[in-house]
């Protein structure tokens, strides 16, 4: 896996309002109203759409993550960024870079 920028730990994670969510079974399901699709995104996955509703920077997600779960702090990271750049790809979320 490719080394992760840093520097967007400081982008924050910002909900696109379009998007219809719900608990299934613990996992968090969506549908875009833009598009009709459907998304599962699983149990970490929701965790991530659940810290993400206080517009969290990337960074404070890791953190969250890292203390929940036994996962070494990089490899969380690349996971995040490259998860969160799924969703916003899709129109789901948007990123915002933060002054740092």
């Amino acid at each position: 896996m490719a080394a992760t920028n840093p520097a967007k730990d400081h982008y924050r994670v910002i909900y696109n309002e379009e998007v219809y969510v719900s608990d299934v079974d613990g996992e968090k399901v969506m549908m875009s109203i833009n598009t009709g699709k459907y998304y599962n995104l699983g149990y970490t996955g929701g965790r991530i759409w659940e810290l993400a509703e206080s517009g969290p920077s990337l960074g404070d997600i890791v953190t969250v993550l890292t203390n929940e779960y036994e996962v070494d702090e990089e490899q969380c990271r690349q996971q995040v960024h490259t998860f969160v750049a799924e969703l916003e790809r899709e129109g789901l979320l948007k990123l915002l870079r933060e002054p740092v």
